[in-house]
């Protein structure tokens, strides 16, 4: 679902005019045009003034900005305010506070303090959403319903644990299933009653701060459960929004590689996808990016909203340093490339106090425009003016894809063993980088997803398998697609019981392999990989460390062997023909060098060429529409580059300049260039 009458990438982002008096609104209005901001978010926080009291709703404030925007040709992404509960509820109502991990209930403050199991809670964020749409569904200037706000959190509260058996009962159906799945026999945890199942928390099941647990089925089943509770909460006011506004979209700010919900599952009740990007600088582009990717990738391909960014620093870092001259623009444009058709910023005007008076603001405390932050601000409004609708709506075409699984996330690091160094996103980033710095485009896919388009499909530390997915892989292989998967792959099953029979269980088959041990290695330990066959520019050895499965072939054929320890010389790179396709397994963790010669060379062997020869610190990807190929290069250097555009020409869209051949790309420069003519 697309934002009605968009004719144009939007440009704004949250506002608070509450914490302001009247004529400051006047002014900040007046900055806004002038930097050709058309789109604000509001008002995300301000449940306490929206409704007073239990039985009150007093909209005046809120009517007079919305009147004074609209009349200014500013678009609302209106929000419900329901991310955070008013105090008077909190005092009238104890159900709707949240009781910690450690079992401690916590009275009102900070944010997320709302109980999302809780019945007042759900009563009244659906009350207020429904009296929100019935005013202003006749707004002409609404644009999106925003609901509630980076929603996250768990709560281990007694209506938490009465919903948990209720959501069991309907998962497994009788006890006796559920205590086969469990494996309860483990440790005498046998039920026999619903009742005697309790949450997953320090007072029962955990031994530290929530990452060992002495059963990993119930730890995993309370965060499915509780992702699910959440979202619960979510589709509590989008059905009320949706009936009364049914022409709207509705969405809710994501947090990217957020661990706590799965927001493959949340995606389908989501208009659109909607984020906020807050990276380190330390994070380098290609884990931006790779973020861009899983967002755009939630709903297959369709185009997102950034929510929210900073236009120069955040504050609830430890190291909260300014983004450089460019680097906002950079970004911006980073989003777009990928699939962004908004860009928005948190925050538009600096609190004067509380916690986030450090954010960085489109106006900052002096309250004038004469800042570099904003001049930086206006110029990429006047730039996303000059575009048009011309990239709006844009897809990817990619033919490589990474399968990311929040389940499998979890369950991964709730496993017990067998290395706490063991994380799931490094692996998943890593993988990526070396498509990155290939400049060839990448989707992130779920275990639900089509393969059907793919020709490589790479999956990291898949674990944890969801049902049916073995058999997936299998159809893609037979079919002449690529895939890779790597060490601790195949393990168990969606209860984090262990499939018995060899790993990788049930990919045994299509990867023609099985691992009978795992060693993990210390951190200052590693192994070589010591390449025997022809594989392009792979070749010699190389470190490893983390973990090295011991693995036979079973009809795979061995590309490499460990160097050393006493398992040298037994297969660590396998590839197995499968019907017209191929299978890769990778049985430890490499040095980058690696896998950027092996990702390299099955691209080459499945044809798929990057957009243009590798630079270092050179971002390239490419959004199609109906008639255009739109190719966006983005020089991540603060130096110049060289750039050999190879078979890439046309006209940049922000200079108007034709490119073509080989050119020097400044430090932190954008180019987008429109095709000269559109691949077939």
């Amino acid at each position: 679902m697309n934002i009605p009458n968009q004719k144009k990438i939007l440009y704004g982002g949250d506002y608070n005019p509450e914490q302001w008096p009247r004529e400051i609104w006047h002014k900040d209005i007046r900055m806004f045009k002038r930097a050709n901001i058309d789109i604000v978010t509001l008002p995300v926080f301000s449940w306490a003034l929206l409704q007073p009291s239990e039985e009150r709703y007093d909209f005046q404030w809120l009517d007079e900005i919305t009147d004074l925007l609209t009349t200014n040709g500013i678009r609302i992404c209106m929000a419900t305010s329901t991310a955070v509960h008013p105090a008077w509820m909190a005092k009238a109502y104890p159900d709707v506070l949240r009781v910690d991990f450690e079992g401690r209930k916590h009275k009102f403050g900070q944010r997320h303090n709302s109980c999302p199991n809780s019945p007042t809670y759900r009563r009244y964020s659906r009350a207020l959403a429904a009296e929100l749409a019935q005013h202003y569904k006749a707004l002409p200037s609404l644009a999106v319903w925003h609901v509630s706000n980076e929603y996250g959190g768990e709560c281990y509260c007694e209506n938490c644990e009465q919903e948990f058996r209720k959501w069991l009962r309907a998962r497994y159906g009788s006890l006796d299933e559920l205590n086969k799945r469990w494996v309860t026999r483990f440790w005498g945890h046998t039920f026999y009653d619903w009742d005697e199942i309790v949450l997953p928390n320090a007072l029962s099941e955990f031994w530290d701060d929530g990452t060992r647990t002495a059963f990993q089925g119930i730890a995993l089943d309370y965060r499915r459960f509780m992702s699910d509770s959440l979202l619960a909460c979510y589709r509590n006011e989008y059905e009320v929004l949706k009936q009364i506004t049914p022409a709207i979209p509705i969405t809710t700010n994501l947090m990217g590689t957020f661990k706590g919900l799965d927001y493959f599952a949340w995606a389908p009740y989501l208009d659109m996808v909607s984020w906020d990007n807050y990276p380190l600088s330390t994070d380098g582009p290609a884990n931006m990016a790779l973020r861009h990717e899983l967002m755009r990738g939630l709903k297959g391909g369709q185009p997102f909203m950034l929510m929210e960014q900073t236009p120069s620093q955040q504050n609830w870092q430890p190291y909260n340093e300014l983004k450089r001259p460019g680097v906002m623009r950079l970004w911006s444009y980073q989003a777009v490339a990928h699939g962004a058709d908004t860009v928005m910023f948190f925050q538009l005007r600096r609190s004067q106090g509380a916690c986030e008076k450090y954010h960085g603001a489109v106006i900052e405390h002096c309250g004038h425009e004469n800042t570099r932050v904003f001049t930086e601000v206006a110029e990429l409004g006047k730039e996303l003016a000059s575009l048009g609708d011309a990239i709006l709506g844009a897809r990817q075409d990619a033919k490589a894809a990474i399968l990311f699984d929040w389940e499998n996330w979890w369950a991964v690091e709730l496993s017990s063993g067998p290395s706490v160094d063991l994380k799931y996103i490094p692996q998943i980033q890593k993988y990526y980088q070396a498509f990155f710095d290939l400049h060839i485009p990448v989707d992130v896919v779920s275990p639900l997803s089509d393969l059907g388009k793919y020709r490589i499909l790479v999956a990291p530390l898949a674990y944890m398998l969801q049902p049916g997915f073995a058999a997936k892989v299998e159809s893609f292989v037979q079919n002449g697609g690529t895939f890779l998967t790597t060490f601790f792959s195949g393990i168990v099953d969606e209860n984090d019981r262990v499939v018995l029979g060899g790993y990788p269980a049930e990919l045994r088959k299509v990867l023609g392999i099985w691992a009978e041990e795992i060693d993990a290695l210390f951190p200052d330990t590693h192994n070589k990989i010591v390449i025997k066959k022809n594989l392009g520019s792979l070749s010699g050895s190389y470190r490893c460390s983390l973990l090295c499965d011991l693995i036979h072939a079973e009809g795979a054929e061995v590309l490499a062997e460990y160097g050393s320890d006493f398992y040298a010389g037994r297969p660590v790179l396998t590839r197995n023909r499968f019907g017209r396709g191929t299978a890769w397994y990778v049985a430890t963790d490499p040095e980058p060098s690696f896998l950027d010669g092996l990702i390299g060379h099955i691209c080459t062997q499945t044809g798929i060429k990057g957009l243009v020869d590798p630079v270092v610190g050179l971002e390239v990807t490419e959004r199609s529409s109906e008639k255009d190929d739109f190719v966006f290069m983005l020089n991540h250097n603060a130096n110049p580059v060289k750039v050999d555009l190879g078979d890439v020409r046309g006209t940049e869209l922000l200079s108007k300049n034709k490119l073509k051949g080989v050119l020097e790309m400044p430090g932190r420069a954008v180019w987008i260039i429109r095709r000269d003519q559109k691949k077939r």
